[in-house]
């Protein structure tokens, strides 16, 4: 009997410290708007590495014309370069807590937007709260972004 509940134990346990473990933002996002198709804003966060992120953004605008960058995250606050989005060549981004991360977006080393990107505590959606900067580090607009978690 024992053997038996060691070997249900040895099972049981990787799979738990594995979900633990893994990152709930891990998946893909749409953005909530009220724009109509075939505009859409699409978050993909992929593993990547031990404990980093691979961060695509897939978007299309209301002619149909499409986006796509990303860029990858170790959430240690380095500078990483973004592929594909000729606004913005670095993003930072550093872990505040387990819910919430905070993106700094560079275009050229200086910085364009501040985002507070937070999981919800159900992790099925996440909030965003973008501030434009100018030259000058002043914030010049803050918008607000909700995306939802889609299979």
């Amino acid at each position: 009997m024992r053997p038996m509940l060691a070997l249900l134990l040895l099972m049981v346990f990787p799979t738990v410290a594995a979900s633990q473990t893994a990152n709930p933002r891990f998946g893909r996002w749409l953005l909530k708007s009220d724009a109509p198709a075939p505009a859409s804003n699409i978050m993909t966060y992929e593993p990547l590495g031990a404990t980093g992120m691979k961060v695509t953004i897939q978007s299309v605008n209301a002619k149909g014309d499409t986006a796509r960058w990303w860029y990858a995250t170790d959430f240690d606050g380095r500078e990483m370069p973004v592929t594909g989005n000729a606004s913005q060549t670095h993003a930072a981004v550093r872990a505040i807590s387990p819910f919430v991360n905070e993106i700094v977006n560079l275009n050229n080393g200086r910085v364009t937007q501040r985002l507070t990107n937070v999981l919800s505590p159900d992790h099925n959606t996440i909030a965003v709260i973008y501030m434009r900067q100018d030259a000058d580090n002043r914030t010049t607009a803050v918008t607000f972004a909700t995306y939802l978690r889609i299979p």
